[in-house]
C-alpha cells in the first residue's frame, strides 16, 4: 500500500538529513518504492505495515540511523487526497500561504482549533478538518503569527507538523 510519511523538524532546526541518505535508510529497512519530495521530510513509500506499526517502524529507522528522536505522521494516499481536496480556503489567494497542520494527538489539534476565534482574519485564519487543522496566513508572517508561535511550543513538536498545500499536491502527483 502507498503511504505518505511526514517527518517533523528536519532540515530546519539542526537536524540535517540528505534526502538520498533518507531514501537509502528506509529502503535498507525493507520499505519499497521510497521517494522523497523536496528536502523537508516528505516521503512516499510502499509497505504492508500501516498505522501505528508503520509509524513506529519509520521512527525507529530514523532514530537509529540519524541519531535523533524522530517524530512522523503517517497517512495513506487516499487520506492525503481527501485532506487536500477539503482545503476550505482559496489555495491560490495572492499574498497568502495555504497550510495544513497534521497531528496525531486529537487533544492537541482541538487546542489549536480552539484559538481560531482569537485570530486576526486579516493576518491568518484556521479551520478544523479531519485529523488536521487548515491554516492560511499572510506571506512573511508565518513564524510570527499566533498559529506559528502556538505550534512551535515544545508540547506540540512530537505530535504535529505543518505542510504547505502546494507541497502536498506535489506528493500526490
Amino acid at each position: 500500500m502507498d503511504h505518505v510519511v511526514l517527518l517533523r523538524g528536519i532540515n530546519v532546526g539542526g537536524i540535517n538529513i540528505k534526502m538520498a541518505d533518507l531514501r537509502a535508510a528506509l529502503t535498507n529497512a525493507g520499505f519499497d518504492d521510497v521517494r522523497t519530495i523536496l528536502a523537508t521530510g516528505n516521503v512516499r513509500l510502499r509497505s504492508p505495515l500501516s498505522g501505528a506499526k508503520l509509524k513506529k517502524s519509520v521512527e525507529t529507522v530514523l532514530s537509529d540511523t540519524f541519531g535523533y528522536e524522530a517524530w512522523v505522521i503517517v497517512l495513506d494516499e487516499p487520506a492525503l487526497r481527501a485532506i487536500v481536496d477539503a482545503y476550505p480556503f482559496d489555495a491560490e489567494r495572492e499574498g497568502w500561504h495555504p497550510y495544513v497542520i497534521f497531528g496525531n494527538n486529537a487533544d492537541h489539534l482541538a487546542e489549536l482549533a480552539a484559538i481560531g476565534g482569537t485570530l486576526d482574519p486579516e493576518l491568518e485564519r484556521i479551520s478544523a478538518g479531519d485529523s488536521v487543522v487548515y491554516w492560511e496566513v499572510v506571506k512573511g508572517f508565518t513564524t510570527d503569527s499566533v498559529v506559528g508561535k502556538f505550534t512551535s511550543k515544545a508540547k506540540y513538536k512530537p505530535t504535529t507538523t505543518t505542510r504547505n498545500l502546494r507541497t502536498l499536491v506535489k506528493m500526490l502527483a
